[in-house]
């Protein structure tokens, strides 16, 4: 039993994400789905489609949600559907949260859940360099 991995993101990240992580580590450890969600779509219909997702990758031990964008509609879907299941919803979805999930797939639901966001946060640098602007 392991915990499932299901991304509710908008187009194209998600499965960049997952293609990405699944490339660098040659493999995906986890059960892991995604559904990303078009501007233009009912959220209705997305919501339903991210329940069926959630059920079949549930094997009991629980799914941790990764959105990208919290307040978004992919982040509203990932809550309204949270209560299904024993899960976990991260948003801030980034490929350094993705490794580190990948690299710890034996842990707990709630363990699993700090360590995306350690490192989805360790995985965000900023070069701040002077600047002679004084205005």
């Amino acid at each position: 039993m392991s915990i499932g991995i299901l991304l509710i993101t908008h187009p194209g990240i998600g499965t960049a994400l997952l293609a990405n992580t699944s490339a660098l580590l040659e493999a995906c450890p986890l059960q892991t789905r995604c559904l990303e969600v078009p501007p233009d779509v009912d959220p209705d219909t997305l919501e339903r489609q991210a329940r069926r997702e959630l059920d079949e990758i549930d094997d009991g031990s629980g799914v941790l949600i990764l959105t990208d964008a919290f307040g978004s509609t992919p982040s509203n879907i990932a809550h309204r559907i949270a209560g299904d299941h024993r899960t976990q919803v991260v948003s801030g979805v980034n490929l350094p949260m993705l490794i580190r999930i990948f690299n710890y797939c034996s842990d707990s639901l709630d363990s699993l859940t700090r360590k995306a966001a350690e490192g989805g946060i360790r995985g965000i640098h900023a070069s701040l360099q002077a600047n002679d602007d004084s205005g």
